[in-house]
């Protein structure tokens, strides 16, 4: 029947994309993008807008670009989202949007996340910006880190007359959207470098090589730089390990580090001192979108690549969109398995990695069931390079310099989740440095929510 299925999006080449960092995905243009949002029925109760975590008027942009008025359809998300062509690439639109999408009952949900990246780069090619305030309201905030959160609450502040300075600790903003995901999923300069300018547009400064916690605190940015109120949108960037025997070894990365020497130090290309090892065996440990980013980056720098996951592929917890994307580009998946030890030689290089067998027992306090040894069937693979992307924790550096600041056992801040505020009065946290590691989404929906939060505190002072 017509109209069930969503409008193909053209993508590169398996066997091309695997041996270059540019953009997997190659969207939507103007006819398929207006051919795609006649899908949409235009709910009088839009589910898909409460799936969204930034609350964007989803039917009412893709009205518009029904309609071929892509200004303002840019101009609607933008009253909801600073990140628009970030999001329509890295989103998990199946579990949000669009798995609330009425279309995808019957047939294929529409392809909100496509859209909304159509109308961003749209937007971008054709010099439009989002709107800024109309006057200044006199009040100084300090927004700690320059990833989703950080500029989501900058954004919506400036917007609403706030003087807002973003601190960053890298010498480039854009946070895990610079250093975390690779170039094929999101373009730096054309992408990334293009959202952070648009949110400089609407007056906000940017001070880069600023390390709270060393350069300055967040006591002296309120007591003596004049900040009546702070957001702390730092993230999560402590990587965790096994603690088995041989993780000391050369050639065992954490995502983390391998990811920034690839992304942000440009370790990829030829011609920058930023070498990292190019290995040919790669186990990437782990079986979320940051081990995915890790497993196609490796398999791009010439590596064979092994993803090894205690769990079944059920339990996977990356975007099916990117093990799908993973298995086509040639990455073998080894799951039910788990490393129970790494394979040094005498010269403290990597050399292997032992495995033992899992199968699925009773279900945890999650829900999630269990993965158990299986005596006995532990086996070695050859391998040079192990990555580790078990998750990560946020950097104590801040919550130890700042009085009066909670945490939690896990190193998290402590925050309201309505508001982001803490047990500090005037300050404010969200996304990674409050959740742990999550979704690139999920921490501007608390930047946002932080950004109401504060107005509603310095409204009131």
């Amino acid at each position: 029947m017509e109209g069930m299925t969503k409008v193909p999006v053209r993508e590169q080449d398996p066997k091309v994309r695997a041996t270059n960092f540019e953009e997997v995905c190659l969207g939507y243009n103007e006819e398929e993008a207006v051919e795609e949002a006649k899908r949409c029925l235009n709910c009088k109760n839009p589910l898909c807008v409460k799936g969204c975590p930034v609350s964007i008027n989803i039917p009412a942009f893709i009205q518009k670009v029904k309609e071929r008025k892509f200004e303002e359809a840019y101009q609607i998300i933008s009253e909801s989202s600073a990140l628009p062509a970030v999001c329509g690439r890295v989103c998990p639109q199946e579990t949000q949007c669009e798995g609330k999408c009425i279309r995808g009952i019957k047939g294929e949900a529409v392809s909100i996340g496509k859209l909304e990246r159509f109308v961003a780069d749209w937007a971008r090619e054709n010099g439009i910006k989002p709107k800024k305030a109309e006057k200044m309201n006199g009040h100084k905030v300090a927004v700690i880190g320059s990833g989703p959160a950080g500029l989501t609450c900058a954004g919506d502040l400036a917007k609403l007359g706030y003087e807002v300075t973003i601190f960053e600790a890298l010498h480039e903003a854009g946070g895990v959207l610079i250093y975390g995901i690779p170039e094929f999923r999101l373009p730096k300069n054309k992408v990334v470098a293009a959202e952070v300018e648009n949110v400089e547009s609407l007056g906000v400064k940017i001070e880069k090589n600023v390390v709270i916690g060393k350069s300055t605190t967040i006591d002296e940015l309120i007591e003596k730089e004049g900040f009546e109120a702070v957001f702390i949108g730092s993230g999560a960037g402590l990587p965790r390990f096994m603690g088995i025997p041989g993780e000391q070894a050369n050639g065992v990365f954490s995502a983390n580090e391998f990811l920034t020497r690839n992304n942000l130090m440009k370790a990829f290309m030829e011609g920058y001192d930023t070498p990292i090892s190019r290995g040919k065996k790669v186990v990437v440990v782990g079986g979320g979108n940051v081990a995915m980013d890790a497993a196609r980056t490796a398999l791009r720098l010439g590596a064979e690549v092994h993803v090894v996951y205690r769990r079944g592929e059920a339990e996977l917890p990356a975007r099916v969109e990117e093990v799908h994307h993973a298995k086509e580009e040639g990455i073998i998946f080894d799951l039910l398995q788990n490393p129970t030890e790494i394979l040094v030689d005498e010269n403290g290089w990597v050399k292997g990695i032992k495995i033992i067998k899992m199968e699925l027992g009773e279900p945890d306090e999650s829900g999630r069931r269990s993965p158990v040894e299986i005596p006995g069937s532990e086996y070695e693979i050859e391998a040079d390079t192990v990555i580790m992307s078990l998750g990560t924790s946020p950097n104590p550096l801040i919550s130890s310099t700042t009085k009066g600041l909670e945490i939690n056992r896990r190193k998290c801040i402590v925050a309201a989740e309505e508001t982001g505020a803490t047990s500090k009065e005037g300050v404010y946290a969200g996304g990674d440095a409050v959740t742990g590691a999550a979704t690139v989404i999920l921490a501007m929906g608390a930047g946002k929510a932080a950004a109401k939060g504060i107005d509603e505190y310095l409204s009131a002072k």
